[in-house]
């Protein structure tokens, strides 16, 4: 008689158990096991969506039709493998938006071009700046003129962690 597998008739019938529907045995790293818990406990982390419009300007009649569920990990993360967050310090970049104790999102498999705003950093103390590539000349601007721009040079030692994707802001 074989050993192990799977018998028919085993097992409680697909779709009774408590979430109502199939479910497949996976194998997760033990620190990981409460979070995953919680995550099914609450059916994921989406939220309602609405339809509607929010007027900037002058005020718009209403409308409440959600439009669907959004996840904002799926909004946010392009690649959840190489992205990661910090926290904001200082007031270099408050005219991008970018204020002391917001949250970046910083995603290391953007290639780090002329223009983004990085994290970067320069012999081994990081930085929040926008990245200057001109003429082989590399420069960290920041966004707020009571700040001078940053200048790398020869033998100082840069290292572009990633590239800041979004901000996240409490008002």
């Amino acid at each position: 008689m074989p050993r192990g597998g799977k018998r028919s008739g085993a097992g409680r019938p697909k779709g009774t158990g408590k979430y109502s529907e199939p479910t497949k045995a996976i194998r997760v790293p033990e620190s990981m096991v409460e979070r995953i818990l919680e995550f099914a406990r609450s059916g994921g982390f989406k939220l309602p969506l609405y339809g509607g419009k929010v007027a900037a300007g002058c005020p718009a009649p209403t409308d409440d039709y959600i439009e669907g569920m959004l996840d904002l990990s799926e909004q946010l993360i392009r690649d959840p493998a190489s992205t990661f967050f910090v926290r904001v310090t200082g007031y270099s970049m408050i005219n991008a938006g970018i204020h002391p104790d917001d949250i970046l999102i910083v995603d290391r498999s953007i290639e780090a071009r002329h223009g983004k705003i990085i994290i970067a950093a320069i012999d081994g103390e990081l930085t929040v700046k926008r990245l200057h590539k001109k003429a082989g000349e590399v420069r960290l601007m920041p966004e707020n003129d009571d700040f001078e721009p940053i200048e790398i040079a020869p033998e100082e030692t840069l290292h572009i962690w990633g590239t800041v994707t979004n901000v996240i802001h409490t008002v």
